[in-house]
C-alpha cells in the first residue's frame, strides 16, 4: 500500500505550502513510503482527486484544497484530519497502516535498516516519472 499525498507545487497560499510540508515532513521523518501527486501538473490527477473525495468532505463552495491524503484509492482525509490524527497520536490508523515497525524489530530481522519504500524496489518502476520524487529514490 502506498500513501498518496495530493499537493499543488505552484500555489500562492503560504498556508497550503505549510500544510503540505507538514504532511510530507511527517511521512519522511517516520519513514512512511509515500508518493507525492502534483495536481498542478496533470489535470487527470486533479480531477481524480476531486472525484474521490467523499461528498461529506467536499467544501460548500469551490474545490477541495491540497494536501489531500489517500491510501492507494482509499480517501484518508485532508490536512485538518491529518492534524487531528497527529494530536490524538492515531496517524497510522488514519493512514490505514499498521503501526510503524520499530528499529529494534527491523534489526532483529535484517542486518541493516530497510526503509519501507525500499523493501520492494521494483515497485518504484510502476510509478510514472512525473510522480517520482528524487527525495525518495
Amino acid at each position: 500500500m502506498v500513501i498518496k499525498v495530493y499537493i499543488a507545487s505552484s500555489t500562492g497560499s503560504i498556508a497550503i505550502k505549510k500544510h503540505q510540508q507538514a504532511v510530507v515532513g511527517f511521512l519522511e521523518a517516520n519513514q512512511i513510503c509515500f508518493q507525492e501527486v502534483d495536481i498542478t501538473m496533470l489535470e487527470e490527477q486533479r480531477l481524480w482527486m476531486y472525484r474521490n473525495i467523499p461528498r461529506d468532505k467536499q467544501p460548500e463552495k469551490g474545490n477541495p484544497l491540497p494536501p489531500q491524503i489517500f491510501n492507494e484509492d482509499h480517501y484518508c482525509g485532508d490536512y485538518e484530519d491529518f492534524f487531528q490524527s497527529k494530536e490524538n497520536n492515531t496517524v497510522f490508523a488514519f493512514l490505514g497502516l499498521s503501526s510503524k515497525p520499530s528499529v529494534k524489530h527491523a534489526a532483529k530481522h535484517h542486518s541493516t535498516w530497510i526503509s519501507p519504500c525500499m523493501t520492494n524496489p521494483d515497485s518504484l518502476n510502476n510509478i510514472p516519472p512525473l510522480f517520482k520524487s528524487p527525495r525518495r529514490i
